[in-house]
């Protein structure tokens, strides 16, 4: 059921009195035309060689398979991908989860290799129940940790990554032996939740926006009678705006960076320079095993400042490369003409603030002055987000707590791109925009009272101009 009171918008009541055409609307689907330039650098980085240097360097070194052992060595003892661009992927590297998960013989996608470290190398892993061949890619996460009759302990939040795979039976492995987490007992019990990778091209430019910039626009937004009242998550250090991961519970693409190297292929770094165990072994147990340490035999951290390099870029760590090729990944070109021609792409943009998602979806906000690239300065970055964490409500809480950020908060998702996304919201459940804009009517959440403004007032040509614009972006 829809609730039955929200507060009508004079725009929106002047919109519902055009004519309406009648046809049922539908997700333009993903865009396929040519011109965007999604996982391209910023212009002022290819004029410039040493910043194109890092650039480039840091796509080598996001795309690449990493291995426990040889050229590439430090993946595990727990990982859920072998590389960064295994999971980043659609529709560039650096964007979000690809159409198809990690089987064999599924074509061209990146992650198919992957099968070759996981099971082929002689790993004893099972492919857990929710990687599907038609994806998408997620990490699993448990918000409990289970009590000793095996259900969840609602007085004992986890909330940490469960990594889906161990290098244990590999040649290269050792004595090492684990175990994979118990995620059909998660499942029994209703306690596992999901993500999907955030896609980060124009994330040189979310970092770059000042914090006076985004307190100002949560002041011109506020007493708007929808209901919508959103925050910051905060850094524990400075105590300054952070905002990257799906609760912006990150304050740099640095950190960002780091954080996945080691939570996601299990690589120390000179950010988080141990090997990671489960929130479990961690907190309630020893740890991890000593066989299952050091098995690069390179001493920690595994990824460090090269001091041999004969470069800039060689003398980077691969975090740092990391860094570097999403600061200086630009924003993507939105289409004025496709999906469904420019009047109803224009049509579309004027109904969704019209009817109060930019409230949230914030169309642009400008950069601050940066040393790193002209580009990244003085800018204007059309995120369509406020970096604000809102309440969501029951229908898409995950009960996971990160900084700030409570069960059922999440960062204003980021909506450039979004038309050659597949998957939608933070776990991925959504393949059609539909689905999603649905998913934002919720008990408690601030976007029900605009979801129902879309849903009951707004014409089917006009639902349809709001997702045609959707899909330009």
């Amino acid at each position: 059921m829809k609730p039955a009171k929200f507060v009508l918008l004079p725009a929106v009541l002047a919109l519902s009195l055009l004519p309406e055409m009648v046809f049922a609307q539908t997700d333009p689907g993903v865009r396929s035309d040519t011109g965007v330039n999604a996982g391209q650098p910023l212009a002022s980085v290819t004029h410039n060689a040493n910043d194109l240097a890092f650039f480039q360097s840091g796509l080598a070194q996001f795309s690449e398979h990493q291995t426990v052992t040889g050229d590439n060595p430090g993946l595990g003892p727990r990982f859920n991908m072998d590389s960064c661009g295994a999971c980043h992927s659609q529709p560039a590297p650096g964007g979000t989860s690809p159409a198809s998960a990690i089987f064999p013989n599924v074509g061209p996608n990146p992650q198919s290799q992957v099968i070759a470290n996981v099971i082929v190398n002689g790993a004893t892993n099972t492919i857990p129940y929710f990687v599907l061949a038609n994806g998408p890619v997620r990490e699993a996460r448990f918000p409990f940790f289970f009590d000793q009759f095996g259900f969840p302990n609602p007085n004992a939040p986890n909330g940490g990554v469960e990594d889906l795979f161990t290098v244990s039976g590999r040649a290269d492995a050792g004595a090492c032996s684990l175990r994979q987490p118990s995620f059909n007992a998660a499942r029994a019990t209703n306690n596992i939740i999901f993500r999907i990778p955030t896609p980060v091209f124009g994330a040189g430019l979310m970092a770059n926006i000042d914090d006076s910039t985004l307190l100002a626009n949560r002041g011109a937004q506020a007493n708007n009678n929808l209901g919508i009242s959103g925050t910051f998550n905060h850094n524990g250090n400075d105590g300054t705006i952070s905002r990257f991961g799906w609760k912006a519970q990150n304050k740099s693409l640095m950190i960002f960076a780091g954080e996945a190297y080691n939570v996601e292929m299990g690589i120390s770094n000179e950010l988080f320079t141990q090997d990671r165990p489960l929130p479990g072994e961690d907190q309630f147990g020893s740890g991890l095993l000593a066989n299952c340490l050091n098995l690069a035999g390179t001493g920690y951290p595994e990824d460090i400042t090269h001091s041999d390099g004969t470069s800039a870029s060689t003398v980077t760590s691969d975090v740092g490369l990391f860094n570097a090729f999403m600061q200086f990944l630009d924003q993507p070109t939105p289409s004025t003409t496709s999906p469904g021609g420019a009047a109803s792409i224009a049509n579309g943009r004027r109904l969704f603030s019209a009817i109060g998602c930019a409230l949230c979806h914030t169309p642009s906000l400008t950069t601050q002055p940066s040393k790193l690239t002209s580009g990244l300065g003085n800018a204007i970055a059309n995120l369509f987000s406020d970096i604000e964490i809102h309440h969501m409500g029951a229908r898409l809480a995950d009960n996971v707590s990160q900084g700030g950020a409570g069960g059922d908060q999440f960062r204003t998702a980021p909506l450039w791109g979004l038309g050659q996304r597949i998957f939608f919201l933070h776990d991925g459940r959504c393949s059609d925009l539909l689905c999603a804009i649905e998913a934002h009517e919720s008990n408690g959440g601030e976007a029900t009272t605009v979801e129902a403004v879309f849903d009951q007032l707004l014409t089917p040509s006009q639902q349809q101009d709001i997702l045609n614009f959707l899909r330009s972006l």
